[in-house]
């Protein structure tokens, strides 16, 4: 479906020059009307996702058909147009609502590229309120996010691994919700009345790890003082997930690899086998089979384990699914903090999905807390989670200049401190130059200055 444009100015012939020259370069499906109620009656009985408003106009002039238009539906992104000299009305125009404005006579690539932006807006604005009417509709599969098709793929091997009692071997970077998978692997099987037991192995030192896992009978060593059951035990009759398997000591790889083949444990300081009913499943951030390479993991453990492969997809991997796992982090945290955040500004999720995502969903989750959390209004903008508006990339601004030449790391770093700077500044002064000037301590021709070398507007902020 083509995006839609309405264009209102009460002269016809720049009405005529508009449309012929926007469908030159832009696919769009184009109205028009010669005044503002005209104007508001296609947006009352069309969807409209862009409006290009002359400022004046008889009767009803622009500013008024701006604030009647945001009535009616708010993600109309609104630009409009003025004769050169009234700018004052033109930014007066951006605080009441509209995206931005254009001065008369314009360039034809300069209006082409503000509306191409301006489409993009509308669509991400749509987007957004589409996916939160999802998610207060549709539920989770098994608390796992997404309708990519990547997402889809470990939907179906959960369905199909979920009724029986295959052992599966999850991989993936962390924070791609291995341990949401084992669970939900668990609550769709037999076992799901039974015991759910998850081991998180590099947290627990070699030497416990063992007597944890197997348990041990009193004065098995010296603080043994009474029988203690593992947590292979406590599992009996449900599913063992043991997160991180590729950490394990190669002495507690050979007591598993017996647990898998013969169904039998034997705790510390007990002479007799302990049968046990349990369903393992085992998750890794790491290449076992570098491990195995390398003799730090035993490749017959691994083939034990690895008769299902479930493969958790990288965020970057599924970067649709992103807008979709925002607002259900919204939706979660606005729930548990007791706050009310309606959404993200079309300019950070355009930053979300550019961003590497190096940390996975978990990082989206807890950026999104962070927003919610610190977030003054109701929409989340990049400034409110320390990101600036420019960026890329989710990764450490030192972290990403640490392999460059020195000079050119040193200048990247400037570059990105005053971005981050001085958008944030701007924001506290809502666009006033000189209250900026008079927050930070610089002159206002300095600041100016400095706003001008690092190409950042102040009219964004007003």
């Amino acid at each position: 479906m083509k995006p839609s444009l309405l264009i209102v100015d009460d002269e016809k012939d720049m009405l005529k020059l508009l449309q012929r020259s926007i469908r030159a370069d832009i696919d769009c499906e184009i109205f028009s009307a010669t005044d503002a109620l005209s104007g508001l009656h296609i947006v009352e009985t069309h969807s409209i996702d862009v409006a290009l408003l002359d400022i004046r106009m008889p009767r009803v002039d622009g500013l008024e058909l701006l604030e009647r238009i945001r009535s009616i539906d708010s993600f109309i992104t609104v630009i409009m147009m003025t004769a050169y000299g009234v700018i004052e009305v033109a930014v007066d125009s951006i605080k009441k609502g509209a995206y931005d404005f254009i001065t008369k006579p314009f360039e034809h690539e300069t209006l082409i590229h503000l509306l191409t932006k301006a489409f993009e807006r509308s669509r991400l604005l749509r987007e957004n309120r589409h996916l939160q009417r999802r998610i207060q509709t549709e539920q989770t599969f098994q608390n796992l996010v997404g309708m990519s098709p990547a997402m889809q793929k470990v939907y179906d091997t959960i369905q199909m691994v979920a009724q029986t009692d295959v052992t599966v071997l999850i991989t993936g970077e962390s924070g791609t919700g291995k341990n949401l998978a084992a669970r939900a692997i668990h609550a769709m099987s037999s076992r799901s009345s039974k015991p759910y037991v998850h081991v998180n192995c590099p947290t627990l030192p070699e030497s416990i790890l063992e007597s944890e896992l197997f348990g041990y009978k009193k004065g098995a060593f010296t603080h043994a003082t009474q029988d203690k059951k593992g947590l292979i035990e406590e599992a009996d009759g449900g599913t063992l997930c043991l997160d991180e398997i590729g950490d394990i000591s190669p002495a507690v790889q050979t007591k598993l690899l017996q647990v898998l083949e013969e169904k039998q444990i034997k705790p510390l300081g007990q002479t007799a086998s302990l049968h046990v009913n349990i369903r393992l499943l085992a998750s890794t951030n790491c290449d076992l089979r570098e491990k195995i390479a390398a003799k730090q993991f035993r490749e017959d453990l691994f083939y034990r384990l690895n008769v299902v492969n479930l493969h958790m997809p990288p965020l970057r991997d599924r970067r649709e699914d992103i807008p979709l796992l925002s607002h259900y982090f919204l939706k979660r945290y606005n729930t548990e903090f007791e706050r009310d955040k309606k959404g993200f500004s079309p300019e950070l999720i355009q930053l979300f999905l550019e961003a590497r995502w190096e940390g996975n969903v978990r990082e989206l989750a807890n950026l999104v807390k962070r927003g919610v959390v610190l977030a003054p209004e109701d929409t989340i903008r990049p400034e409110d989670i320390g990101w600036s508006s420019s960026r890329s990339s989710s990764e450490c601004p030192a972290d990403r200049y640490l392999e460059m030449e020195y000079r050119v790391a040193k200048q990247k770093t400037l570059a990105d401190f005053h971005n981050r700077y001085f958008e944030n500044l701007l924001h506290r002064a809502e666009g006033n130059v000189t209250r900026a000037a008079q927050i930070c301590g610089l002159e206002r021709q300095h600041l100016q200055q400095i706003l001008r070398k690092y190409d950042i507007s102040a009219e964004r902020f007003r």
